[in-house]
């Protein structure tokens, strides 16, 4: 009995060495500090309302270990009149960290503060970037406070044009117009952020299959996407997602060549609906069960007075 405990051990403390061995030798191989040298080092961009202690926040939320391998730039009310015409009294303290990737490579967006982002998902950042023209690239958004998220838009086309990106100006234009368009339908009563993004997405692959050639044919399908995903919306909100898309036609914006991304959010946006209709049945159910007790109890104390 001894001796086969010992042979256990033995062959324990062999795997365990070779386990052991296999992690050295990742670790030694580990590149993911490497710089691209095509595309340079990641750029991270910094909200210029952030005090000093919450830039230094930013920094560990965005794992800015060593300063020097990244480039650092500010994002001010300039660059948002700049790249979307925006506001210039706006308060920036949403920050983003741009890796450059090879085409093809795709686009990762990770919202590494979920709590203090408060109107924008991954997704709709996912989106509207693939609207502007930002197709490859690793993105993290940060925030040491509550945020709406948007100014993170401005910060990431600063840095893709600190990169040496070519981003169109009427293309983040309209990007920025389907953020905004996006997180106010999210506002409405019985829409939410999945559903907003679902809709925006199944219209961008319709376009992509379809090609339209005019406005009509535009309305068409936007009208066919709301009907297939059950979406009410009012003359004005429909109106303003026809001209948000009549204009991107009107740009060009070429989103057969997304299929596969677009196809990633939507993917992605089907997991997180089935995720949200499975929590909505557990708590209904909980709610079903209590209700019953309830009304057993109510029923029990009617009999016994009645």
């Amino acid at each position: 009995m001894i001796k086969r405990i010992s042979k256990i051990i033995l062959v324990a403390i062999f795997l365990f060495g070779i386990g052991l061995n296999n992690v050295v030798k990742a670790s030694t191989n580990d590149n993911s500090d490497s710089i691209n040298e095509k595309f340079g080092a990641p750029i991270v961009v910094y909200g210029e309302k952030l005090s000093a202690d919450q830039k230094q926040k930013v920094k560990e939320l965005l794992g800015v270990n060593d300063s020097s391998q990244v480039n650092e730039v500010t994002v001010t009310v300039d660059d948002l009149v700049k790249y979307i015409n925006g506001d210039p009294h706006s308060n920036l303290y949403s920050s983003a960290k741009i890796t450059r990737k090879e085409k093809g490579e795709g686009l990762a967006i990770s919202i590494v503060t979920p709590d203090n982002i408060t109107e924008v998902t991954e997704e709709m950042y996912a989106n509207a970037l693939l609207t502007a023209g930002v197709e490859d690239a690793n993105v993290e958004v940060a925030s040491p406070v509550k945020v709406s998220g948007h100014s993170a838009l401005v910060g990431i086309y600063k840095a893709y044009d600190k990169g040496g990106g070519d981003l169109n100006k009427d293309r983040m234009e309209v990007a920025n117009d389907e953020l905004d368009l996006a997180t106010n339908l999210a506002k409405k009563e019985g829409m939410d952020q999945e559903k907003v993004t679902q809709l925006l997405t199944e219209i961008k692959q319709a376009i992509a299959d379809q090609n339209p050639a005019t406005k009509e044919d535009i309305e068409k399908i936007i009208d066919e996407k709301l009907k297939s995903l059950k979406i009410e919306l009012s003359p004005k909100d429909r109106e303003l997602l026809v001209k948000l898309f009549d204009r991107m036609r009107d740009l060009n914006i070429n989103f057969d060549n997304m299929k596969s991304q677009l196809g990633d959010i939507a993917n992605n946006i089907k997991e997180k609906l089935k995720d949200v209709a499975s929590d909505k049945g557990f708590w209904q159910g909980v709610a079903d069960f209590f209700k019953k007790i309830f009304q057993a109890i109510a029923d029990f104390f009617s009999n016994l007075f009645g």
